[in-house]
């Protein structure tokens, strides 16, 4: 078994917050994706959109997306559970997992590569759309303060996998200068929390 792996870039650590919290080691590799290592043929047998975090089994069998991954050890190794044991759990966990996938983090994505510039040699940056992304970014962080007033975690009383997500988009933002509002003090309660998480480092 083997992770493909980019230790800069915010879903690949997902995946590692997750395995931690999990207590689970695996062999990983990195891959240079400002060099492009990742589009090349051979990444592309096992990913063929060329990105990471992918997952080898040992009969080569490739997994590639991080909540594709995280299921498949969630699975695997139920304790901690980070995805929900009842019905109403994983349900509710899921919601929350694709809210915070599309209002939050895949904004600060959106900012990022449309505003920096930074992967111009493989897309078309369009500025105006990358500020915008920002702006629904910094929207939505509203949205969690108002969530977290009336929980501990995004999802309930128990860290799960929004919280992960939340906390790669959040610390990632920081590279289009994206921070916590002093206004949310319910976010920052939370992310003071998760981000002194032991997992937080992996």
């Amino acid at each position: 078994m083997l992770l493909y792996d980019t230790h800069t870039a915010p879903t690949p650590r997902r995946v590692r917050i997750f395995l931690a919290e999990k207590g689970i080691e695996i062999p990983m590799q990195q891959v240079d994706l400002p060099s492009g290592d990742n589009l090349s043929a051979e990444m592309r047998a096992k990913n063929p959109i060329g990105k990471v975090p992918i997952l080898e089994l040992d009969d080569g069998t490739c997994i590639s997306e991080s909540d594709a991954i995280c299921t498949y050890f969630e699975t695997l190794h139920p304790e901690p559970p980070l995805m929900g044991t009842t019905a109403i759990e994983k349900a509710q966990i899921h919601m929350w997992a694709r809210q915070v996938e599309f209002g939050l983090f895949m904004q600060v994505g959106m900012c990022f590569q449309h505003t920096t510039g930074h992967f111009k040699d493989r897309m078309t940056p369009v500025p105006e759309y990358g500020k915008e992304a920002g702006i629904n970014a910094k929207k939505f962080m509203s949205v969690l303060n108002r969530q977290l007033a009336k929980s501990e975690f995004i999802a309930g009383d128990q860290f799960t996998l929004p919280d992960i997500i939340a906390l790669c988009a959040i610390d990632f933002a920081r590279v289009v200068k994206i921070r916590i509002d002093e206004k949310h003090s319910d976010l920052q309660r939370w992310y003071n929390a998760v981000s002194t998480r032991p997992s937080a480092s992996a």
